[in-house]
């Protein structure tokens, strides 16, 4: 993995061109190097060896207490001892100022060595950022700084039990007690939040919740909609302006454990606010009402992560099949006079099928990374490149493919694994399986499949008059006038005519102008929308591929495996959203 990730970083996207920038000048490929060095060794050495053991010691509840293995104490640790926590904040802050590229890429390693285990850090890393661009100075300095540090970590607590994705059912009710605390105006918060991951555990002293509640309108009652909806930040324990614990626990109670098919080694809890008195103490982030933006801040970066956890679910399980392949002999060739019994048996990587199913992994999970680490580079010239605009506008349209390419195609690399292994694949002898069971929550994870292509098709590629899809557009059709010039042309024109089939099935959708017509085929778009990204990222790939070694051939095999194989798909798909097909809008419930 590590050769690939360097070419993508290095050859593909030049982020050592980063480096000429003021905010990176202190960096080098040298000092790159070494971060992603301190990563790949930590992950191997503290997360890896224990994947297994987080997924059957799963966390308990006495009680009193969640139990977690030492192992997840000692990983988490390791990760915030590396600075990693603060990876892309400012020195002075106690960070790195690595670029998002940098960072996503020093990521992957924990996503690919436990996932689950990591997830306490991404949470924690994401909770402070956000309080870095939306909290106080003082917000920023007694718990920002303090998860940074990795003496705290941190949550975020959107859903309830009545309302999933569906934020503007928030139930949870927030009453205003201080106006002028030093931490912020002082609330108390009453209500039921689900799904929490890392909501409880003693991995550090304190853990950090940011609550999704709603202040009631002047009448006492909450404000319909999500306009109504205020962020606060709820600690565990009460904690002081000198970022010192009192000792008084908050009135935040866990109800109980959600036990999952996979990510096991991440708490997943029902948290009750306000269950033993007045509400539990919160303290406002922003503005009355402004929370979904403030949550939404750091939205971008929260769905590459998600999106490059479930790539690297999918390397794993790729690496491990591909050395399964290689040493297991079943099987023989096949002659026009038949198998010759007595002939010596061949590796399994010798069959046509078998190399089919490598290579359909391959092409998965090494497109999902270029996807990854393409959207993660966008970031850093959103915040410090010189053409801010026209990056927001390519990140808009692809942040939801971000999210949800990766968590259907390499769930189904994770399922190939399983097949390549035959029936090992079903044992816990072989790890191929939890990757898989860990592998299928990001289809649910951070937005649901159905959530991102209704954003996809129902605001990004037609905001602005369509700017973002013409801008998305522009950048592929420049990788089809470079790559028509190479042997590479008949892929070119392929890519030029899938795109042209992208647009007009968004127009023909839209063409009535009736929402519910043109959204019922949301995700069929969103898969085709989201392999024609995928067939631009490989092409773009294989261009920038030079020699005839193992490694570059291997590269143009899996470009050249998703043209023949995947980029044909989006006809069928993108056929019921051209004509608009009515079947899953109009069926009726009693007919199931």
């Amino acid at each position: 993995m590590r050769e690939t990730l360097d070419f993508l970083l290095f050859d593909w996207l030049k982020a050592a061109d980063l480096t000429a920038r003021e905010r990176f000048a202190e960096h080098s490929t040298e000092t790159f190097a070494a971060v992603l060095d301190t990563c790949e060794r930590i992950a191997r050495d503290k997360f890896a060896p224990f994947n297994r053991l987080a997924d059957t010691q799963e966390p308990h509840f006495d009680g009193e207490r969640v139990h977690l293995p030492q192992a997840t104490h000692d990983a988490t640790l390791a990760y915030a001892e590396s600075g990693m926590l603060a990876a892309a904040q400012d020195y002075e802050f106690g960070g790195m100022q690595l670029p998002c590229v940098m960072e996503m890429a020093g990521n992957a390693f924990f996503s690919k060595a436990s996932v689950a285990m990591g997830g306490y850090a991404m949470l924690t890393s994401g909770n402070a950022s956000l309080l870095m661009a939306h909290g106080t100075p003082l917000q920023r300095e007694v718990f920002a700084k303090n998860e940074f540090a990795g003496r705290w970590f941190g949550t975020m607590c959107l859903s309830e039990p009545q309302a999933g994705s569906s934020l503007s059912d928030v139930a949870t009710r927030a009453e205003l007690e201080d106006e002028a605390d030093a931490l912020g105006p002082r609330y108390r918060l009453t209500g039921h939040k689900m799904w929490i991951s890392g909501g409880e555990h003693e991995i550090t002293e304190n853990i950090v919740h940011l609550v999704l509640a709603k202040v009631p309108g002047p009448d006492g009652k909450p404000i319909p909609g999500t306009k109504g909806i205020s962020l606060f930040i709820c600690p565990k324990w009460l904690v002081n302006e000198c970022a010192e614990l009192t000792g008084e626990r908050n009135d935040i109670v866990l109800a109980g454990l959600n036990h999952k098919l996979g990510y096991r080694g991440t708490t997943n809890c029902l948290l009750n606010l306000g269950e033993k008195g007045q509400g539990a103490v919160g303290y406002l982030v922003g503005k009355v009402g402004d929370g979904l933006r403030c949550m939404f801040h750091m939205m971008n970066e929260a769905r590459i992560g998600v999106g490059l956890g479930a790539v690297m679910l999918g390397y794993a399980g790729y690496e491990a099949s591909l050395d399964y392949a290689k040493q297991r002999p079943q099987g023989r060739p096949m002659t026009a006079a038949g198998k010759d019994s007595a002939s010596p048996q061949r590796p399994i990587i010798e069959h046509a099928d078998v190399r089919r199913m490598l290579l359909a992994q391959k092409s998965y999970v090494e497109g999902g990374l270029a996807l990854e680490l393409y959207c993660a580079r966008l970031v850093d010239e959103l915040h410090t490149g010189d053409n801010a605009a026209e990056a927001q506008a390519v990140l808009d349209v692809l942040i939801p493919i971000a999210k949800s390419w990766p968590s259907e195609w390499c769930l189904e690399a994770n399922s190939l694994a399983i097949q390549v292994l035959g029936g090992y694949g079903y044992t816990r002898d072989f790890p191929v399986e939890q990757y898989w069971r860990d592998q299928r929550l990001n289809m649910i994870h951070e937005g649901t499949h159905g959530i991102q292509a209704l954003d996809l098709l129902g605001r990004k590629v037609v905001q602005q008059g369509g700017a973002s899809l013409a801008a998305l557009a522009a950048r592929i059709q420049q990788t089809i006038e470079h790559a028509i010039q190479t042997d590479w042309a008949p892929q070119a024109n392929q890519l030029a005519a899938a795109l042209a089939q992208v647009g007009g099935a968004t127009k023909k959708a839209w063409s009535t102008g009736e929402p519910e017509e043109a959204l019922a085929n949301a995700v069929p778009y969103m898969q085709a929308f989201g392999h024609t990204v995928l067939a631009w990222l490989w092409l773009d790939v294989a261009l920038s591929v030079d020699g005839t070694s193992d490694f570059a051939q291997g590269k143009r095999a899996a470009a050249r495996y998703f043209f023949a194989y995947e980029l044909p798909k989006i006809g069928a798909w993108l056929d019921v959203v051209a004509r608009r097909e009515p079947l899953c809008r109009d069926i009726k419930a009693e007919y199931f």
